[in-house]
């Protein structure tokens, strides 16, 4: 009987270790990257890859998304989301994003990267955007359903220097991303300026931009920018 009694209080240590390993699992920060640009190996996608680094090495779970290889468009106007009884904070589209869409609302972090293409965020994220924050619309008093918390970082990346992100871009962007807030989380935007369009800028009419000058911002500047997007995925994807 004793060693009964004492493999039973083995079993008994074993099931509270792996309780309390489950339940530490439970508690690890889930971040997702949105690629907002249709490169996936380029500016904004190096600066995510980065934000991603920066959440796994706070421990968070990652998830990195290119959303230009996901079918979707904006917001269909279904009104399915404002139906009586319907699920709240969930777009009943059946296309690539909903799934997408869900997730963001169950993650603690959001970082989405998006190219400034004329002064805007990518059609893309825009997309994105409309429909995240439109199914978390209430249309009866025009609050906002989410309850939750999910941290929000986004990363610009421009050809324009950073003078004239300053001067003409960021307040117009920032408004661009105000339904981002409806997250309810901290947000920061960064913005990665002078960027390296093309490895050879020979091969395109491109004269309006001076290839030396591009090429020494990607070796001196570039590198800080990097920094600065592994420092933002270990900020935001913190618990």
């Amino acid at each position: 009987m004793v060693a009964d009694l004492r493999e039973m209080q083995e079993n008994q240590r074993v099931s509270e270790i792996r309780i309390g390993k489950l339940e530490f699992e439970e508690e690890k920060m889930k971040t997702m990257i949105l690629n907002g640009s249709p490169r996936e190996n380029w500016n904004t996608a190096l600066m995510l890859r980065e934000a991603q680094k920066g959440a796994e090495s706070v421990g968070a779970e990652t998830e990195y998304i290119d959303l230009y290889d996901l079918a979707y468009t904006g917001c269909r106007s279904c009104m399915a989301c404002k139906r009586r009884g319907a699920v709240r904070c969930k777009c009943f589209w059946k296309d690539d994003l909903s799934p997408v869409i869900d997730r963001i609302f169950a993650a603690d972090a959001l970082i989405i990267g998006s190219p400034n293409y004329l002064g805007n965020i990518t059609s893309q994220v825009y997309a994105l955007m409309e429909r995240l924050h439109f199914c978390a619309l209430s249309y009866d008093d025009y609050s906002n359903y989410f309850q939750g918390r999910v941290n929000v970082g986004v990363i610009l990346s421009m050809n324009a220097g950073k003078d004239i992100y300053e001067k003409w871009y960021k307040e117009s962007m920032a408004r661009q991303l105000e339904p981002l807030k409806g997250l309810k989380g901290a947000m920061e935007i960064y913005a990665c300026c002078d960027t390296l369009q093309v490895n050879d800028y020979s091969r395109y009419n491109m004269a309006g931009f001076d290839e030396e000058h591009k090429k020494r911002m990607r070796e001196e500047q570039f590198p800080h920018d990097l920094e600065e997007a592994f420092s933002m995925g270990a900020r935001l994807s913190k618990i």
